[in-house]
């Protein structure tokens, strides 16, 4: 028996865990013996921005592999556009009709977290951002989250359950100051004993002035400054900054970097990046607002067919010579120039392509440049 509110794996792989309602139209299709062939196109017809990054297949792929369906797709780290197709699945509908919920609930959920890590290291231009958000996430999604996270484009994470080869990042929080009399204390202890591959990131606003501590955490061998001071307090952020900035360089310690966390927003990184050299961002990746996709029939029994506000037929993406988008039916002929996004994962429940996390992260930081500020 599960100990904490979550759903296993295994019941959400037997397409237990949906809305009611697929289960309701599933047994009242079966009593009237129909299951027709569809295709379901997944598209948003809004974006939280005007572009996004695609994640989540290599989920939807291991729900569907072995279901006798047709599952084509973007792979995953793909910009893609309002009202594009980025995953399709054809099939009988009884087949997988339950596997509705889950399949949007992987793909909603990771899109919006790659696509917010990828805006805001558009926005970072070129320093470093850090995944910090585990406590803004429930824990047994910390590894979708930092996934997600590391495709879009973030340089580390910080909790121990993403997955393997990721990097790890983080050193102290304000407890384990507290816990000595002095912050110097607990700076020089954390320089004795930590292992020597972790930078001496010293956390500098525990007791008083950001300043002050930056100033005296530099004396104790810090090589960066992390300044963490909760939005209720920090007044004029940019400001206080910028005069840490000013003394450690006034005080011959221009060679230590500053690292901005705390509430850290997209607006916070623009307005800080002359003196702040790396960003530790939390509830702005981990809570962002997930791609609204929705999951429609395009065609039935090989015939076109859309509900009201929906394109009919299968479609195809293409991404033209300078990164601009095409999206055409299947039946007509490529772009000049156009390169198909759209691929087959699954033929027949079988697993034709997987979906690889670092090939999906340099698909992102390839097109990144060309929407930067």
């Amino acid at each position: 028996m599960a100990r904490f509110e979550t759903v296993s794996d295994e019941t959400i792989k037997r397409g237990e865990c949906t809305d009611i309602y697929f289960v309701r139209t599933e047994e009242t299709l079966g009593r009237d013996n129909i299951n027709p062939v569809v295709s379901m196109e997944v598209t948003a017809a809004a974006l939280p921005d005007s572009w996004a990054v695609f994640c989540g297949l290599s989920d939807v792929i291991t729900l569907l592999e072995g279901l006798p369906v047709m599952v084509d797709a973007m792979p995953e780290g793909s910009i893609f556009f309002e009202n594009e197709p980025v995953l399709r699945i054809s099939g009988k509908y009884r087949d997988f009709c339950r596997y509705e919920t889950a399949i949007l609930g992987f793909l909603c959920h990771a899109s919006g977290i790659a696509s917010a890590a990828a805006h805001i290291t558009v926005a970072a231009c070129g320093h470093p951002v850090y995944s910090f958000g585990s406590r803004r996430q429930h824990p047994a999604i910390a590894g979708m989250i930092e996934r997600a996270a590391w495709i879009g484009g973030v340089d580390g994470v910080s909790n121990t359950c993403a997955p393997g080869g990721l990097p790890l990042v983080g050193t102290m929080p304000h407890a384990f100051v507290m816990c000595y009399k002095k912050p110097e204390d607990a700076w020089r202890s954390f320089d004795r004993y930590a292992p020597e591959e972790v930078p001496r990131i010293m956390l500098c606003d525990t007791w008083c002035d950001e300043k002050a501590e930056s100033l005296r955490a530099a004396e104790c061998g810090a090589t960066m400054v992390r300044l963490d001071t909760p939005r209720s307090r920090r007044g004029d952020m940019p400001a206080i900054i910028d005069e840490v900035r000013w003394e450690l360089d006034a005080h011959g310690f221009d060679t230590v970097k500053i690292l901005l966390t705390g509430g850290v927003t997209r607006e916070d990184i623009t307005a800080s990046l002359q003196s702040v050299d790396a960003f530790g961002v939390g509830g702005a990746i981990a809570n962002a607002p997930v791609i609204d996709f929705g999951m429609d029939i395009v065609e039935t029994e090989g015939k076109p067919l859309a509900k009201r506000g929906k394109r009919s037929g299968t479609k195809q993406v293409y991404e033209l010579p300078g990164g601009k988008h095409q999206t055409l039916p299947v039946s007509k002929e490529a772009p000049e120039g156009g390169k198909p996004l759209i691929e087959p994962f699954i033929k027949n429940g079988i697993v034709v392509k997987v979906s690889d996390m670092q090939e999906a992260r340099r698909r992102v930081l390839d097109r990144l440049p060309d929407f930067s500020l």
